[in-house]
């Protein structure tokens, strides 16, 4: 029982023991000066999460699915502190990400359309969890390039972009 309560203090610890880089109040990474928050997609097949800029840190999951849009919190060193679809997160080494674009369906059975615009013709039918690649992005929709697919997506149907 002892080891148990010793682990969750240590964890604790280390949580806290984080480096202050976490907070960049400026809204520009200290590392890459790009704008914080920002979306990016995971290059690699899987990406170890772990609780701190390092690999000496705890892995605490593991995100398994490559072009998986992610947002970025913070910066360290080769590290980007980063948050998915639903808000989980943690730190991940840069070279297991891209800075492609990408967006993720969340509506089941979304339209990708010709045009922006509710009446352009369909160009096919998307399952809620597919991950598209995002061109360019205009009031409420988003272009997409889905197995060969092109056209566009409602953005209050997809994740990857903000909403503005």
């Amino acid at each position: 029982m002892k080891t148990g309560i010793l682990f969750t203090m240590v964890s604790a610890l280390v949580i806290t023991m984080a480096p202050p880089v976490m907070a960049q109040q400026d809204g520009l990474g200290r590392v890459t000066g790009l704008p914080l928050p920002r979306y990016i997609s995971l290059k690699s097949k899987t990406a170890n999460v772990r609780r701190g800029p390092s690999t000496s840190n705890q892995i605490d999951w593991i995100f398994a699915h490559r072009g998986m849009p992610l947002l970025v919190l913070a910066e360290y060193q080769e590290w980007f502190r980063v948050q998915d679809v639903d808000g989980e997160g943690g730190w991940v080494h840069t070279g297991l990400l891209s800075s492609i674009r990408t967006v993720l369906v969340q509506e089941d059975r979304l339209t990708l359309r010709e045009a922006p615009r509710d009446s352009a013709a369909a160009v096919a039918v998307l399952e809620a969890g597919v991950i598209a690649r995002m061109g360019e992005c205009v009031p409420g929709w988003c272009e997409a390039t889905v197995d060969g697919y092109n056209g566009w997506l409602r953005k209050d149907a997809i994740w990857g972009d903000d909403p503005e």
